[in-house]
């Protein structure tokens, strides 16, 4: 496995939450972190019907065009009531014309469950698959789980995304209710980069 020991990087992504987390979790690295957006990159195409395969897209992608290596996450909520969606497809649930609203999003989850006559409690787990990419076109994936559950009406105004419907196993808030340094030591996003570090960072 490679290792990186570099300076600098780029968060391969034009999401503000989870560069913030990415972000926060690199901090005690040492590394210079540049997401995607701050450099002016587009953002490309998400063709594959997967997360390795989305992940992988997008840190090639700006590893090619800054020079640079580039982390990128795809990560996504899967409904067991749902039949795992939506998935892959978690963020194209929360697309309006004018943007993305996940309020919204989470009132489809939670309606297509009462539609789907599922039993409680909802069960669900957080997903993230982890791509660091290098220039030279050399990569390294990691993924990462939360199992919990849904909850409605949606609570907290922390965390980004579905947050404040997903309640982890063996805790009585939601991750948008949770301090995020709480959040940031059990989520899905956590267990890929405990994985990540333990593989890239570690000497």
């Amino acid at each position: 496995m490679r290792k990186f020991d570099g300076k600098e990087l780029v968060i391969a992504s034009h999401n503000k939450g989870k560069v913030k987390e990415i972000r926060d979790l690199l901090a005690p690295f040492g590394v210079s972190v540049t997401s995607a957006a701050e450099l002016g990159l587009p953002e490309p195409e998400e063709t594959e019907d997967t997360f390795v395969g989305n992940a992988r897209i997008k840190a090639h992608a700006a590893a090619q065009a800054s020079g640079l290596p580039a982390l990128s996450d795809d990560s996504g909520l899967s409904v067991e009531a749902l039949d795992g969606a939506p998935g892959v497809y978690t963020a194209d649930w929360a697309e309006t014309p004018e943007g993305r609203d996940f309020a919204m999003a989470m009132g489809k989850v939670w309606e297509a469950c009462e539609q789907r006559s599922a039993p409680e409690p909802r069960i669900a787990r957080f997903h993230c698959l982890l791509c660091l990419a290098w220039p030279d076109g050399h990569d390294e994936v990691f993924d990462g789980f939360v199992q919990g559950r849904l909850v409605w009406p949606m609570r907290g105004a922390h965390g980004f995304g579905f947050d404040p419907m997903f309640q982890p196993d063996g805790e009585a808030e939601t991750f948008g209710e949770m301090d995020p340094a709480k959040k940031h030591g059990m989520s899905h996003r956590a267990d890929a980069f405990a994985k990540l570090v333990a593989g890239c960072f570690q000497r």
